[in-house]
C-alpha cells in the first residue's frame, strides 16, 4: 500500500474500478516506534491505495 503499510488476507470481491473487500486482514506498518500488526475482521480497500497485489505470495509470518 503507498502509505508503508502491507496487508495479508482473503479476497471477498472487487468491483469494476478494483475497490477491495477483504476479510481476515493482517496489516503491518514500520513505524518509528518500530513495527506495528493490527488485526481487523474486514476492510474495504480503495484503488488509490493499491500499489501491488501478490496472490498466495510469502508475506509477513503472521
Amino acid at each position: 500500500m503507498e502509505n508503508e503499510k502491507e496487508t495479508v488476507s482473503t479476497l471477498l470481491g472487487f468491483d469494476d474500478s478494483v475497490n477491495m473487500v477483504l476479510e481476515d486482514v493482517t496489516e503491518f506498518e514500520i513505524t518509528p516506534e518500530g513495527r506495528r500488526i493490527t488485526k481487523l475482521d474486514q476492510i474495504l480497500l480503495n484503488r488509490n491505495n493499491i500499489t501491488m497485489l501478490m496472490p498466495r505470495g510469502e508475506g509477513h509470518e503472521v
